[in-house]
């Protein structure tokens, strides 16, 4: 991790491109030399001129580490017209076909494959059982329809609808869909993501002379979801530690905003202002995840 620091604090100058396609292709080399995940997301946020790409990143090594062997692109697609609680997961997978339709998936549209949450029917207490399947994006009887998103345009998302598209054996992922995978994302998503937000910060910060201690705190973030990333993200424990990076986080963001305001406007900083509110998506999943690990903790 010390030679990953190092490289952010000698940021590269971010690709010239609006477009994600472009950005991700012509930082790959730097983003892959890394060997894990959230050492991707950190140098990928360093490699970025914008909130979007770093968040991509993030994103795109959440899902790695949540499905180790993910190649390229991917897009978990869980919410549908209820959300994305388990009881409202109506795609069913039923003799080799999986059937149904996903409200919003991120990345979708640009990703190679999806990862999709299905239903395989109810247990015998009612509950509905789930499994995560691998297919092919353009896979027969897979559609894509583009969605848009007030904030954060670089960042395509997709409605996904599926019309008895074939599933391999192979390509139904191990374990329960709920429980090893859409229950701990949020957790492994939030720790990867504020990776590649410190990474993009502390190239905002060197870009534009902030004070030194601004970017020592930014690189306390990166240290702490580095080992947040290797612990458990079921645990209450890990919650309760995500929680207070996040709060750290965010006292970083506010200083360097700060900083930020007092140098000329440029249109780093208007894509900044305008982008920020994604940092504000799903905080009362977050307050309320902070409070069943303290009512979990002993």
């Amino acid at each position: 991790m010390d030679t990953l620091l190092r490289f952010a604090l000698g940021p590269p100058e971010p690709p010239a491109t609006d477009e994600l396609a472009v950005w991700w292709e012509a930082t790959a080399a730097r983003r892959d030399a890394w060997p894990s995940p959230v050492e991707r997301a950190f140098a990928g946020g360093a490699c970025a001129d914008r909130l979007g790409f770093a968040f991509a990143g993030g994103y795109r090594e959440a899902l790695r580490a949540l499905v180790p062997g993910a190649t390229g692109i991917a897009a978990l697609c869980a919410t549908e017209d209820g959300g994305a609680h388990p009881r409202a997961i109506a795609t069913r997978l039923e003799g080799g076909r999986l059937t149904g339709k996903k409200k919003w998936a991120t990345l979708a549209s640009h990703a190679p494959t999806l990862l999709v949450v299905a239903s395989i029917g109810a247990d015998g207490a009612g509950r509905n059982r789930l499994r995560v399947v691998r297919v092919a994006a353009n896979a027969p009887g897979v559609r894509l329809v583009p969605a848009s998103a007030a904030i954060v345009p670089e960042i395509p998302h997709a409605a996904v609808e599926l019309d008895g598209v074939a599933v391999a054996e192979g390509d139904v992922l191990p374990g329960d869909g709920y429980d090893d995978y859409l229950k701990p994302f949020r957790t492994v998503e939030d720790i990867h993501v504020h990776a590649a937000l410190a990474g993009y910060l502390v190239g905002v910060a060197r870009r534009h002379a902030f004070p030194r201690e601004t970017i020592e705190r930014l690189l306390a973030v990166a240290l702490a979801a580095h080992a947040l990333a290797g612990c458990d993200p079921k645990a209450a424990a890990t919650h309760l530690a995500l929680a207070g990076v996040l709060a750290e986080a965010r006292r970083a963001v506010e200083e360097a905003e700060a900083h930020w305001r007092t140098r000329p406007a440029d249109a780093e900083r208007t894509r900044w202002e305008r982008d920020r509110a994604l940092l504000d998506v799903a905080g009362k999943a977050r307050a309320a995840r902070r409070e069943k690990a303290w009512g979990a903790a002993p």
